[in-house]
């Protein structure tokens, strides 16, 4: 992959400059800097999540989110791991929105 102009880059391609950033930024504070470890995963979930998540301050939520995304079981979250938080989280964000029409009543999702 070519080195990306950040100013001419489009929305999308500097949405994704920000996840590549936004996952280093924490991975390298201990051990692997390619893999974030639970006191990493935590420090990013508060930092950067907590509106979404909720209490990402509580330990068993934290250790719930890293179980579910260690798939391979190494007790850390590599970026392909991290990458399918973020996109399971704007799946959600976006059925959510989903729901609601403009005028912010409740749209009925269900076929009759």
């Amino acid at each position: 992959m070519s080195s990306i102009n950040s100013e001419n880059a489009s929305t999308l391609e500097s949405a994704m400059q920000l996840m590549i950033q936004t996952f280093h930024k924490y991975s390298g504070n201990e051990g692997d800097k390619y893999t974030l470890s639970r006191a990493e995963l935590k420090e990013m979930l508060t930092q950067e999540l907590g509106s979404y998540l909720g209490n990402a301050q509580d330990q068993d939520a934290v250790d719930k989110v890293m179980g579910d995304l260690d798939s391979n079981n190494d007790g850390e979250v590599d970026f392909t791991e991290f990458i399918i938080l973020v996109g399971a989280l704007t799946v959600a964000c976006n059925d959510f929105f989903l729901e609601y029409h403009k005028d912010g009543t409740k749209k009925n999702t269900k076929k009759e």
